[in-house]
């Protein structure tokens, strides 16, 4: 599984942008984890969705993924960061162009 670790906004702490496929059949999508540590000491809360996407569109992300120097590092520059790190202003991050994110589904850890 490709992932690129996203710088935090004003929401999440944490936000990492997956690649997933079934090892089953022919899905593709991307998976959006994200993670808030905002609040009392245990007040963790996070998210973990996926969206299917389009071969074209998985394939072009894996190819922006794999040009990152440091895909773990949410503090890189580089332009794969920049471009799918990307904020609104008030320091949002905008998610992924091209990804129906009404089409989104849950996904579970062991699952």
């Amino acid at each position: 599984m490709s992932s690129l670790e996203l710088p935090p906004d004003s929401r999440s702490d944490e936000i990492t942008l997956q690649l997933i496929e079934c090892s089953r059949c022919d899905f593709i999508g991307v998976a959006v984890y994200e993670e808030s540590r905002r609040g009392a000491l245990d007040d963790d809360s996070f998210d973990h969705v996926g969206y299917p996407v389009a071969p074209a569109l998985w394939n072009r992300l894996w190819e922006m993924i794999e040009r990152c120097p440091d895909p773990r590092n949410p503090r890189c520059t580089c332009p794969t960061h920049r471009l799918l790190g990307a904020q609104n202003a008030l320091g949002r991050w905008k998610g992924v162009d091209g990804v129906s994110y009404r089409q989104a589904f849950a996904l579970e850890l062991g699952a």
